[in-house]
């Protein structure tokens, strides 16, 4: 199920803030909330205009597009970000989780602004398993709750969740003529073959045909 870029246009067009610029990300860029929820500030790339999606499904690493009408927007969020965690640094924390092994490799990288998510949690909150006082990413639950309001919101009948978006991405991309395997680098999908079963989904979207009912 996808929405249509009408329909995706209403359904951002009732989000603002931080969320809204979250799921106008996933749209624009074609990733997982998951990835979304789990970008750093070093994986924006604003001179290339790409976003670096790090340890992603498969444990895989790739770049997909970053909008370029969402560059003012995130640099100016992340203006925002790097005051909370300058705040954070001076309460005496600003450490946040690293991946792997990284934390014994450089240990002081978690302060590191550059290792900070781009989407923190609102408040800090303690590492059940290290007992570490750190600043989380955003929960996932508030995006699927701002997206199911804004569905609603838009009069929109479809079951539309927030991963209908990159569905929706993948089915846009392919619509305006991007080769396949590129669209299947930007999803970070392993074989072309699960890229492909967008194109039953357009088929049916980009038909010229008209129903005889209106020929009458």
């Amino acid at each position: 199920m996808v929405l249509s870029e009408g329909e995706v246009k209403r359904v951002l067009g009732r989000v603002d803030g931080t969320l809204g610029l979250m799921l106008r990300l996933i749209y624009g860029s074609g990733i997982r909330i998951s990835e979304c929820l789990c970008l750093r500030v070093k994986d924006l790339d604003f001179d290339n205009k790409l976003v670096m999606v790090r340890g992603g499904k498969g444990d895989k690493d790739r770049s997909t597009l970053l909008p370029g009408c969402l560059v003012d927007p995130l640099l100016a969020h992340l203006e925002n970000v790097k005051a909370l965690h300058n705040q954070d640094l001076a309460d005496g924390h600003g450490a946040v989780e690293l991946p792997c092994a990284l934390s014994v490799k450089y240990p002081k990288a978690a302060w590191e602004w550059c290792w900070q998510y781009c989407f923190p949690a609102e408040y800090r909150s303690v590492d059940p398993r290290s007992g570490a006082v750190r600043r989380h990413h955003a929960d996932a639950q508030l995006l699927q709750r701002a997206m199911r309001q804004a569905v609603f919101d838009a009069g929109i009948t479809k079951p539309a969740h927030v991963h209908t978006l990159r569905h929706s991405f993948a089915t846009a991309m392919l619509l305006r003529g991007v080769n396949i395997r590129e669209v299947q680098q930007y999803l970070g999908h392993s074989s072309v073959e699960t890229t492909m079963i967008y194109t039953h989904v357009i088929r049916g979207l980009d038909s010229t045909a008209v129903s005889p009912l209106d020929q009458l």
